[in-house]
């Protein structure tokens, strides 16, 4: 038999879905996975399907840091430092995205998928970008408040 909690189980993932898809980096981290997954199409239609690998890495790490911020995971395995591991993911696919991106455009001539394809990644590596972006302000900000003085002594 089925287990009566299991409905309030789904039912719980979904709110925390609506309610993260609704914040600033649940926005950003869905419209990578969804650009992602339009450059990925069109990397395939292309003649050249090699440069879909970065599409591809890309979005499943986008998938992963989006489950484990919905689920606040972060805030219970405290191994890994998930604030910086979003810096360098974020960093790191900008700079992949704009630079594949712009071999596919500069290089597509005749293949209407591939230039395609470079034009959404240059739009996701600008977004990657954004994304490195505002976590390195929330990086700045949380030093700033933690460096303050709390010596008591006058």
């Amino acid at each position: 038999m089925a287990d009566p909690g299991d409905s309030s189980t789904g039912a719980n993932c979904l709110e925390k879905l609506k309610s993260y898809v609704r914040t600033q980096k649940g926005v950003i981290l869905a419209a990578e996975i969804s650009i992602s997954l339009i450059i990925l199409i069109c990397y395939a239609a292309s003649l050249y399907g090699g440069y879909s690998a970065v599409a591809i890495c890309e979005m499943i790490f986008a998938m992963v840091f989006f489950g484990i911020f919905m689920m606040e995971l972060d805030k219970q395995i405290q191994v890994v430092n998930w604030v910086w591991s979003d810096l360098f993911r974020a960093g790191i696919g900008a700079v992949l995205y704009l630079i594949t991106s712009l071999i596919c455009v500069i290089g597509g001539a005749g293949d209407g998928a591939r230039i395609a394809g470079g034009v959404f990644g240059l739009i996701a590596g600008l977004l990657f970008a954004h994304d490195t972006y505002t976590i390195f302000m929330q990086i700045k900000s949380t030093r700033q408040h933690t460096a303050a003085s709390t010596d008591d002594r006058v």
